[in-house]
């Protein structure tokens, strides 16, 4: 009897289990992001008290970006000495965004682009020098190892 009881409850629980069992489709369920990607161009040579021009090319899909959701440019010093407003880029067409920028003082600086289209968020970021390097941005380009930021920024 007890043998029974114990094969019965085996069977019930294995057909609970079963039940259970994910669907061969499951992933296709869920909605699939296609991953914006970025190229950030920067002019090789940037001049301090000139206006300068820094571009994105948006991509998703293999395709040009039109009309992304935003893009937005934040840019400072990597000492965080001089930081500008977050910003948002003008639209060039064939997937380019722009933003010209009066860059006052030389050093290491950083700008990281904020870009969303089609429910795709990126946020990457690059290194670039104007004129020369301060002491301690040589020393912290030696050590390769990124600043933390302190402050946190508004999402979109």
């Amino acid at each position: 009897m007890k043998k029974n009881i114990c094969m019965s409850l085996i069977f019930i629980l294995s057909l609970l289990l079963s039940a259970c069992s994910l669907k061969q489709d499951v992933a296709n369920l869920y909605k699939q992001e296609i991953p914006l990607e970025s190229e950030i161009i920067i002019p090789e040579s940037i001049s301090v008290n000139k206006n300068e021009t820094i571009k994105v090319i948006l991509t998703q899909n293999g395709k040009k970006v039109e009309g992304a959701d935003f893009v937005h440019f934040e840019i400072g010093k990597q000492d965080g000495s001089v930081k500008f407003n977050m910003e948002q880029a003008e639209e060039e067409g064939n997937g380019r965004y722009s933003l010209s920028k009066n860059f006052d003082s030389e050093g290491l600086y950083y700008i990281k682009v904020h870009a969303s289209n089609a429910g795709s968020i990126i946020m990457p970021q690059k290194q670039f020098v104007i004129g020369e390097l301060s002491e301690g941005e040589i020393k912290f380009l030696q050590k390769g190892l990124p600043k933390q930021q302190e402050s946190h920024q508004k999402h979109h």
